[in-house]
């Protein structure tokens, strides 16, 4: 599967002007009265329009009109800025930067699993994004908002005796996000599998606690077993 490129550039009224919406924020919903962040869709604006500033490798929305993310519990994120990803993500691909973000902020991970892709923010910004895998239909991964539970940089799976790098437990029997070798036509047992040098990158951010919000891929949600 070919995924598609982060960015969609349109034109704002008579001006041409130049927004670009990330794919990591596709499929979210936008409070306030602005439209959805959809990849390949027109971005609706509210009025007067959302002026992005594209600055190097992060693209800035402006004080005051700062679009926010919907969570599957209804909790509302604004977004602050995005990373400017001009090309065509593939499996194994990831992006950082922290390039003028504060160090300091709260740490949350969105993961949308009809995109394949994975968004950390910190205070509002993100930070990094990657192509991920996840379960199949025998072994789903769960939707909805879990807090992590559990850091182990060195892990081994007592129920699959795999190795499981930077693991990241979400749920009670055993979800997880962990490195894994990201390739096309691959799966998990319904974990969320990162490739390993952002595993570690994310490793580092994420404390336990952190809200990790899983989006389905087919429009429904589940719990987790257990």
């Amino acid at each position: 599967m070919r995924l598609a490129a982060k960015l969609n550039p349109r034109h704002i009224g008579q001006t041409l002007a130049r927004l670009a919406v990330p794919l990591a924020l596709s499929a979210a919903a936008i409070a306030g009265g602005a439209a959805a962040a959809h990849y390949y869709t027109r971005h609706q604006v509210v009025d007067p329009p959302v002026q992005v500033v594209e600055r190097g490798p992060r693209l800035w929305y402006p004080v005051g009109q700062y679009p926010a993310l919907t969570l599957p519990d209804g909790e509302h994120r604004a977004v602050k800025s995005v990373l400017n990803v001009r090309d065509t993500m593939h499996y194994g691909d990831y992006v950082w930067n922290e390039q003028r973000v504060p160090a300091s902020g709260d740490v949350w991970v969105r993961i949308d699993l009809q995109r394949q892709l994975l968004s950390v923010f910190r205070g509002g910004h993100e930070i990094g994004s990657a192509v991920i895998l996840y379960g199949t239909d025998g072994k789903p991964t769960p939707t909805g908002v879990f807090p992590v539970l559990e850091k182990r940089e060195t892990h081994v799976s007592s129920l699959y005796d795999a190795s499981m790098p930077y693991m990241m437990r979400l749920t009670g029997d055993g979800v997880a996000i962990h490195a894994s070798n990201v390739q096309r036509g691959r799966a998990t047992h319904g974990c969320i599998g990162v490739p390993p040098s952002f595993a570690a990158l994310l490793f580092n951010v994420v404390k336990s606690g952190d809200k990790v919000a899983i989006l389905p891929a087919v429009g429904k949600s589940s719990l987790p077993k257990g």
